[in-house]
């Protein structure tokens, strides 16, 4: 098949888009390094899922707890059915830090000079692979944790207890695990709706500071150029009947929404602009109908042709939440001179109709 196909330019014209093998590239020699130290990350990736989707909180000791102040073996239970959970959390917050030197790593490699980053896609598949496996397992793992409310409920009962009790001068070993400065990184990390997707999008706009001498542009064209690559593949039977297996369509649909969340976290501009190197219109319809393929329904009822433009009228899909339930929803027209509302608008479609898909899935 070879490793890397060059299509026909789609509604961008001079822009290149790539098929890039995400089930069979390996690493060259020239990657070998720093595939390698990628790699020791990401082979903790699925565990790290596995114990997320394993994780059953403690509600109902923390609810006997909080009903019972009076009852020391209450609290204790609670206290000691929490502290292995916390730690179990901390573990995953740890793999976050991780997470964000591995994607600061590829990105050096993926846009240095002197090649462009097209060239570095071109050439180094096996680091663009865990570029989107990274991608990839950022919004399972968030995904994951919007649906178990314990996470932050066990966290918070752990901090008001461990405060309380060093009130009152008690030696707590849990905070040999996790201190009092951990606790507060892991709060705010917690806090975030989609903690593993706040951490990228922190660490990109993190790389592109601290690199003052790389230019914006070799980031930015990186992860557009990625997000060309997984909508050219979902949108050609030619290229997307290659895969394997279905899994690899649900890959590239994450890791397209992915590099647009980057690249509207990065670009001063954003991905929803008329200058913007990402057919964001184009890849909201190729999400839309990988859902009609995959489950013979529309999560969406169009009206017309949306439109997408830098004037006062944006012809958006606005998804209800009602729709992840399995309910049809209708499009909305919305009309508004806020350019900030618009984009936040894009921006909340595209992540909606994404995580419908892997609910359907």
């Amino acid at each position: 098949m070879g490793n890397l196909l060059k299509v026909l330019t789609r509604e961008i014209e001079n822009y290149p888009h790539f098929f890039l093998d995400f089930e069979n590239a390996q690493p060259t020699e020239g990657e070998r390094e720093v595939w390698n130290q990628v790699n020791s990350v990401l082979q903790d990736s699925e565990s790290i899922l596995t114990g997320l989707q394993a994780y059953k909180g403690a509600g109902q000791e923390i609810r006997d707890a909080i009903q019972n102040p009076n009852d020391f073996m209450l609290q204790e239970r609670a206290w000691n059915s929490v502290c292995p959970l916390v730690i179990k959390l901390k573990k995953f917050y740890s793999f976050s830090l991780r997470l964000e030197e591995a994607l600061q790593c590829l990105l050096e490699c993926l846009t240095c000079p002197p090649l462009t980053p097209t060239q570095h896609l071109e050439r180094e598949q096996a680091l663009a692979k865990q570029f989107a496996e990274i991608l990839h397992f950022t919004l399972r793992f968030d995904e994951l944790k919007m649906r178990i409310p314990a996470v932050q409920n066990d966290f918070s009962y752990y901090r008001r207890t461990i405060s309380r009790n060093r009130i009152n001068n008690m030696n707590l070993d849990i905070e040999n695990e996790v201190n009092n400065e951990m606790a507060n990184r892991m709060s705010l990390f917690y806090a975030e709706a989609t903690p593993m997707l706040k951490t990228l999008s922190n660490a990109t706009t993190n790389f592109v500071t601290e690199n003052k001498t790389l230019p914006l542009e070799n980031t930015t064209d990186c992860l557009s150029t990625m997000a060309s690559v997984c909508k050219v593949m979902l949108e050609t039977p030619e290229y997307s009947s290659r895969f394997s297996s279905d899994d690899t369509l649900l890959f590239c649909m994450r890791v397209m929404v992915g590099v647009i969340i980057l690249y509207d976290h990065v670009h001063p501009n954003g991905a929803f602009n008329k200058s913007s190197k990402i057919d964001v219109r184009g890849s909201y319809l190729c999400l839309s109908k990988a859902c009609l393929i995959r489950t013979g329904r529309s999560p969406v009822q169009s009206t017309g042709n949306p439109r997408f433009t830098t004037s006062s009228t944006y012809g958006v899909l606005s998804l209800h939440q009602n729709w992840l339930c399995g309910t049809s929803c209708r499009s909305e027209r919305m009309n508004t001179s806020s350019h900030g509302a618009i984009r936040q608008l894009c921006f909340h479609s595209l992540v909606v109709l994404h995580l419908g898909l892997c609910y359907i899935h």
